[in-house]
């Protein structure tokens, strides 16, 4: 049963060491757990989509509700899916500073990353159309 989670974080340490150490273990774990996903990162705020087994994202949730480098971890969305729409990234990263602020205006009240402020389907919307415009970097 494959399962789509999203979620929301902000960043204890925004230090760019730290994020890039933090899409590296993604990559190197996600593969082996059959997860794929993406991960958006602007003003310290994560914003990550989560696709693949109920049990393996579950658990990966888990982990990151534990896990030290995040604070404030919100679930914006969870469901059961038929197929994946992040499958081609083991972990796909968007820099937000790199983003068209228009495009953050159509999702939200001020061109910034803020899920906390929107739905998770408007969240979804918005990573989804960052894949559409080929915002995503790190395809891995």
């Amino acid at each position: 049963m494959l399962v789509r989670l999203l979620y929301a974080s902000r960043a204890v340490d925004p230090n760019p060491a730290v994020i890039e150490e933090i899409l590296a273990q993604s990559r190197q774990f996600n593969p082996t757990s059959g997860i794929t996903g993406i991960l958006c990162y602007g003003g310290g705020i994560f914003l990550q989509a989560l696709e693949g087994g109920r049990t393996a994202v579950n658990e990966l949730y888990g982990h990151i509700l534990r896990d030290p480098r995040h604070k404030d971890v919100v679930l914006l969305h969870y469901e059961e899916i038929t197929e994946r729409r992040f499958g081609g990234w083991t972990m796909g990263q968007v820099n937000v500073s790199r983003v068209n602020t228009s495009l953050l205006l159509k999702y939200a009240e001020r061109a910034e990353l803020d899920p906390y402020a929107v739905s998770g389907r408007v969240s979804l919307a918005l990573l989804e159309e960052l894949m559409a415009t080929a915002s995503i970097v790190g395809r891995v």
